[in-house]
């Protein structure tokens, strides 16, 4: 196999894994009535403690980076899973927060998400899942 027929086929390799485990994970969501991204947003607010995040703040902790952060995040308070504030220091400025609500989808959710992340990666032994870690950390640090 030629190297650019090496690197083609790990860049599809990695594509596919990546969305096999985006399946996985969005058909757990699915019974929670979630998107991935979503999900991605309560956790990044659980992760804060009750402080509050900006939008900028969520977006930037995102694994999809999107524009449409705003849109999601009307969805979620739709659902009565986060809520905004508007920043005491600065009125023009809001904020979003995790609902008790919220807080208690995570907790249901937490289980289930954890047996799905074994499942994925059910494939490799554990000194795998260590390298697979490794490398991924080498390719995303330096992009």
């Amino acid at each position: 196999m030629s190297s650019q027929e090496l690197i083609k086929n790990t860049v599809v390799g990695i594509l596919k894994a990546g969305n096999k485990a985006e399946d996985f994970l969005g058909n757990t969501l699915k019974a929670f009535d979630l998107s991935l991204q979503q999900f991605n947003v309560l956790r990044i607010l659980r992760g804060r403690k009750g402080k509050p995040a900006n939008l900028k703040t969520v977006q930037k902790r995102m694994i999809h980076k999107m524009s449409n952060t705003t849109r999601l995040i009307d969805k979620l308070i739709d659902k009565s899973l986060v809520h905004r504030e508007i920043c005491e220091e600065n009125r023009r400025k809001v904020e979003i927060v995790i609902t008790e609500k919220g807080l208690e989808v995570l907790e249901k959710l937490d289980q289930q998400i954890e047996n799905t992340e074994i499942e994925i990666l059910k494939p490799l032994d554990i000194e795998e899942q260590r390298t697979l870690r490794s490398l991924i950390n080498k390719m995303t640090l330096k992009n």
